[in-house]
């Protein structure tokens, strides 16, 4: 009995807001139909359309991934040269720097082994030089000796007294 009220307020109600059955239920028929053929033929699609849309960006993020990883790879191996390029760099200063330390020693070394041998090639023309000036000193010491004595003595000198006179001076220089 509850269930033939409930119908029968049911259908009071349809009545006074119009509902024609027959035309309602071609409607709910019309729907069902329209209903199934947009998800055979437009919601599916769709959603097939969406999955490989999602499954694009899954494989894209997972590309995106493996290219920041060997980018990272790639980071890496450069800042390893770099780093490599950087050590035999400093290598090579530290090796010209050495070169360059050896080759200055060497100049040095030759500029005074040639500034040594000027100082003794001067050392021999001084020497050579205070020789000459001391045989000159002897011979104008000697030649002033005989004149001095032969204008104190007033006599004109012999070849013998200009020899005794030079060995004499030449004593007297040497002590």
């Amino acid at each position: 009995m509850d269930c033939i009220f409930f119908a029968s307020i049911i259908g009071d109600t349809a009545k006074q807001f119009g509902v024609d059955w027959p035309h309602f239920i071609s409607q709910v028929i019309s729907f069902g139909i329209v209903a199934f053929l947009l998800h055979r033929f437009a919601y599916k699609p769709v959603l097939k359309v969406l999955e490989e849309r999602r499954q694009r960006i899954a494989e894209g993020l997972a590309n995106a991934e493996r290219i920041k990883a060997e980018l990272a790879k790639t980071e890496a191996a450069r800042q390893e040269a770099l780093n490599q390029a950087n050590a035999q760099a400093n290598r090579l200063i530290e090796e010209a720097r050495a070169a360059a330390e050896r080759f200055r020693e060497q100049k040095n070394q030759e500029t005074i082994a040639q500034v040594n041998q000027l100082i003794a090639k001067a050392k021999e023309a001084n020497e050579a030089e205070l020789a000459r000036m001391k045989s000159e000193l002897r011979r104008e010491m000697v030649r002033l000796v005989a004149e001095t004595t032969a204008k104190v003595t007033g006599k004109i000198l012999t070849v013998e007294d200009h020899r005794r006179l030079a060995e004499e001076t030449n004593r007297e220089l040497a002590a």
